[in-house]
C-alpha cells in the first residue's frame, strides 16, 4: 500500500491526510510543533470563522490576482461543503449578520478534537516534534527529538504555512530549498498611526459601524485602536492595497466615515440643532451619538478646532483623513502574502521539478482577506493536492526510454 507523508499540521496538511486515508492509503502527519492545529486553535479563539456565505462570484473575487488559478479548487470545495464537512464532525454551524460563517460552539477546538478522532480512526498516524528539514536524495530529512531520521514515501504533500504567528509554527523557514517563493509580506495586519498622547489613551476601545475607504474602495466593519495605531476588520479588507501603497510612498491616507448610514444632509441637520451652551463633546454626542473615542479622532484627522457650521462640521464627520505611517510585521500579521508561485507548480498543485510533491495551504502565494476566505483556500488547496496525489499514484510511470544503440 502507498505510503505518504503529510508535513504540516495545520488545516490544510490535515484535510489532505484525511481525503488520502479515506482512499485507503498509509498516511502519516509529521508537524514539528509539540501539537497540531495550532493557528487553528489561536483564529477560533474570538469565534472561528471558518468560511462565508456570500454569492460564490463575489466570494471569488476576494483573492485578487490569485483568484483565476484558485477558483478550480474553490469550485471543488465550496464554502457549502466546508459547511458539510464542519457538520459531519457533529459541529453544526451558522451565518452571522456580516455573511460569515462560524460553528454554533464558536470555538475551534470542539472540531479539532472531533477531527482529530476522526483521523485516528481512518489510522492516519500523527508524528509531532517532527522537523523536515529537506531532502536526502528521494528521502525526506527530518530533526526529531531522537535524533535525525529520513523517510521515504511514494507522494508527499507539502503543507508548511505562510509566515505570520511563528511562534504557532509559520515562520516560512521551509522557504531555502526553492528559489520560486515570493517573498512573505504581513496581509490582514495593523498599522501604524502617529497618535496624538490623547488618542494613546482610547487604546483598547473600537470604532464601531464606520466605514473606510481608500482610493475609491469603500468598506465597512469595525476598527479597534490600539497604542501604535489601528486594526481589524476594516484594515483587513484593505490590507493588500494599504500595505503596498506604504512601501512605495511611505504612507497611506485613508477616510473615516463614522455615520455610513447617514447622508451629509441629515447630518448636517441634526447638528444644526440649538446647542444651549453645550461643548461641541457633548453636542455631537446628544445628536449623533459620537463616543468621546469618534470626537477625537475627529480632531486628529481635522485638527483641535472643529468647524461650527453644521454642514462644514458634517462633512467633517463624513470624511475624516487619517494617515497611516508604517505595517505591522509578520509575528502580529493574521495571514501572509508571499510564498511558493505558481509557476513553480502543475494543475494539480504539483512540483514541476519535484515529481510526487504537491503543496497547499498559506504556503503558496496568495492572500484574501479575513471573513472565512483564509480557511476556505486552506481547505480547498488541501483537497486539491490530495486529489493530485491520489491521481498520480494512480498513473504508472512512463516505461524506461530504450537504451542507445550505436548505429554504422
Amino acid at each position: 500500500m502507498p505510503e505518504i507523508a503529510v508535513i504540516g499540521g495545520g488545516p490544510a496538511g490535515l484535510f489532505a491526510a484525511e481525503h488520502l486515508a479515506r482512499a485507503g492509503l498509509n498516511v502519516t502527519v509529521y508537524e514539528r510543533m509539540p501539537s497540531v492545529g495550532r493557528k487553528l486553535l489561536m483564529a477560533g479563539r474570538g469565534g472561528l470563522n471558518l468560511t462565508h456565505s456570500e454569492d460564490f462570484e463575489a466570494f471569488a473575487a476576494r483573492y485578487g490576482e490569485a483568484a483565476r488559478w484558485l477558483r478550480p479548487h474553490l469550485e471543488a470545495f465550496p464554502p457549502e461543503a466546508l459547511r458539510a464537512w464542519a457538520e459531519g464532525l457533529g459541529q453544526p454551524t451558522f451565518t452571522g449578520s456580516s455573511g460569515r460563517v462560524f460553528p454554533t460552539a464558536l470555538k475551534a477546538s470542539p472540531l479539532l478534537r472531533a477531527w482529530l478522532a476522526r483521523l485516528a480512526d481512518l489510522g492516519v498516524t500523527i508524528r509531532t516534534r517532527w522537523r523536515w528539514t529537506g531532502w536526502d536524495g528521494e528521502a525526506l530529512r527530518f530533526e526529531t527529538p531522537e535524533g535525525g531520521v529520513t523517510v521515504r514515501a511514494d507522494a508527499v504533500i507539502l503543507a508548511l504555512g505562510g509566515a505570520s504567528w511563528p511562534r504557532l509554527g509559520s515562520d516560512g523557514a521551509w522557504a531555502g530549498w526553492t528559489s520560486h517563493v515570493a517573498p512573505f509580506r504581513p496581509a490582514n495586519m495593523g498599522f501604524d498611526v502617529a497618535w496624538s498622547p490623547v488618542m494613546q489613551g482610547f487604546a483598547g476601545q473600537p470604532l464601531k459601524g464606520i466605514a473606510l475607504t481608500f482610493e475609491g474602495r469603500a468598506v465597512r466593519g469595525e476598527a479597534m485602536v490600539t497604542r501604535y495605531g489601528l486594526e481589524g476588520g476594516v484594515l483587513y479588507a484593505l490590507s493588500a492595497p494599504l500595505r503596498d501603497a506604504i512601501v512605495a510612498r511611505a504612507s497611506a491616507t485613508v477616510s473615516f466615515d463614522l455615520r455610513p448610514d447617514m447622508g451629509a444632509d441629515d447630518v448636517a441637520r441634526r447638528l444644526d440643532r440649538p446647542r444651549s451652551g453645550q461643548s461641541l463633546s457633548n453636542h455631537l454626542r446628544k445628536t449623533l451619538k459620537l463616543s468621546p473615542l469618534e470626537t477625537n479622532l475627529l480632531r486628529e484627522a481635522h485638527g483641535k478646532d472643529l468647524p461650527a457650521e453644521p454642514a462644514a462640521l458634517a462633512a467633517t464627520i463624513k470624511a475624516a483623513p487619517l494617515r497611516l505611517t508604517g505595517v505591522q510585521g509578520l509575528a502580529r500579521a493574521i495571514s501572509s502574502a508571499g510564498g511558493l508561485r505558481l509557476e513553480a507548480l502543475d494543475e494539480t498543485l504539483m512540483l514541476k521539478d519535484r515529481p510526487d510533491v504537491f503543496a497547499a495551504g498559506e504556503m503558496l502565494d496568495w492572500e484574501a482577506p479575513t471573513g472565512g476566505y483564509l480557511l476556505q483556500t486552506t481547505f480547498a488547496t488541501g483537497l486539491a493536492a490530495a486529489k493530485g496525489a491520489l491521481a498520480r499514484l494512480a498513473t504508472p510511470p512512463p516505461p524506461p526510454a530504450p537504451p542507445a544503440t550505436d548505429r554504422p
